[in-house]
């Protein structure tokens, strides 16, 4: 076990069943003239995680350990997506409608891609999810049992709607969540200082967190 300085207190971290979870570092979320801009938000936020994303990226595949992606995604004739979401948001652009990079959060349409600075590489895990949390209707528990996988690393985007959500979902899984808060981030600060302090109350209620600096250091 490799013991990681963390919040609420030490994070154990097991080099042989970790894994490295990725949430949503899409176009549409993160690029000027994405989705995430046109309802009014500014992406420069999200932007600015991009190079300690790909470095925390760049630590796991130096390791070898497991590394997830995953893109909110659905299939082209949104039997996935129910009105309860897709109502959601902006009246005049929703999921599904074509925006500025093709059909807002459908598969294979240009926004739906993962930012190419962190594109996924060969043998990495990619996880089209319809929902906020990875774990619904997806593969990733499958996957991840077979692989052994007991303890996760979190970045991305956004930290209190798809992050938080994947690691509540993984927390009551059994799993011992770490998120590391410089390569996570939200259009709303204060969101992301809120979230951060609910996942890591109450001694760790869903998990805890680190910055990027203190993980390399505690893994060498």
């Amino acid at each position: 076990m490799v013991t990681v300085p963390a919040k609420p207190f030490a994070y154990d971290l097991d080099p042989a069943r970790v894994a490295l979870v990725v949430i949503d570092m899409q176009r549409d979320f993160v690029e000027p003239g994405g989705f995430g801009e046109t309802l009014g938000n500014d992406v420069s936020l999200l932007q600015a995680i991009v190079p300690t994303v790909r470095d925390l990226i760049g630590l796991f595949r130096a390791k070898g350990w497991t590394i997830v992606h995953t893109r909110e995604s659905h299939s082209a004739d949104l039997a996935d997506c129910p009105p309860a979401k897709r109502d959601r948001g902006a009246p005049s652009l929703r999921i599904g409608d074509e925006g500025p990079m093709g059909r807002i959060l459908v598969r294979g349409e240009p926004g739906n891609d993962i930012v190419p600075d962190l594109a996924p590489q060969p043998g990495e895990i990619v996880i089209d999810k319809p929902g906020k949390g990875a774990f619904y209707a997806t593969a990733l528990g499958d996957i991840l049992r077979l692989k052994g996988i007991t303890h996760l690393v979190f970045a991305g985007v956004t930290t209190e709607v798809c992050v938080q959500t994947t690691m509540r979902e993984a927390n009551d899984r059994g799993y011992e969540c770490l998120l590391v808060e410089d390569a996570t981030e939200s259009y709303f600060p204060e969101f992301k200082a809120a979230a951060i302090r609910m996942m890591t109350a109450q001694g760790g209620i869903v998990g805890w967190s680190t910055d990027l600096a203190t993980l390399k250091a505690a893994v060498g």
